[in-house]
């Protein structure tokens, strides 16, 4: 499989699930946020290599681009469809894995953060979150992996343009480049809330 079309399945999403399924009738069992659990991808060397959500888990599936490995226990349902929401996945074809870091995005920076704010600690979901420039861009920072990092909006307000030493506000962690090495360490750590996962990531 090519990387392109790896990469736009798992990026688009939209008009590739079924009809039946993003109707206004769809629903699933169980938590309401099934559609937005993690799901671990694999290689289809069963070497883990990514972390989605479960509705774009669902679009590889249908596209036939990866098969489900393991369940997380949720149906979803249409009018004429129940399928299982995947928790594991693995692509059908293997994907050549590049070595340098991941790329710069708000959703790599909040991954890498835990989606947690650097400055006051708080976990919170993505959409309460925002990006701060740790040296403000109007001091002269630039927008890099080393110079970005995820704030809640209070923490965003307070800082303002201010350098870290003149706010009293340091990052909680040295902000770095999120390479392969680092995106396994978090797949261990959200591993620990599912153990459909253990067996692929911890051995």
């Amino acid at each position: 499989m090519s990387l392109r079309s790896y990469n736009s399945a798992l990026a688009g999403g939209r008009g590739l699930i079924p009809g039946a399924l993003l109707a206004s009738g769809m629903h699933h069992h169980g938590d309401g946020h099934a559609l937005h659990q993690p799901v671990l991808v694999l290689n289809a060397s069963y070497e883990p290599i990514n972390v989605c959500a479960a509705r774009r888990a669902i679009v590889l599936v249908l596209k036939g681009v990866a098969m489900t490995e393991e369940e997380n226990g949720h149906f979803l349902h249409a009018a004429r469809l129940a399928l299982r929401v995947p928790s594991v996945i693995r692509l059908l074809e293997y994907r050549r894995i590049p070595h340098q870091s991941r790329a710069l995005s708000r959703k790599n920076i909040l991954l890498r953060d835990r989606n947690t704010c650097q400055y006051c600690s708080t976990a919170l979901p993505s959409g309460e979150l925002t990006l701060d420039h740790v040296i403000p861009r109007s001091r002269g920072g630039l927008s890099t992996w080393e110079n970005l990092v995820a704030c809640c909006h209070h923490c965003n307000r307070r800082k303002g343009n201010q350098l870290p030493h003149e706010a009293n506000m340091k990052p909680t962690r040295e902000p770095r480049s999120f390479n392969l090495h680092t995106s396994r360490h978090i797949m261990r750590l959200m591993g620990h809330s599912d153990d459909k996962w253990r067996k692929y990531l911890f051995y």
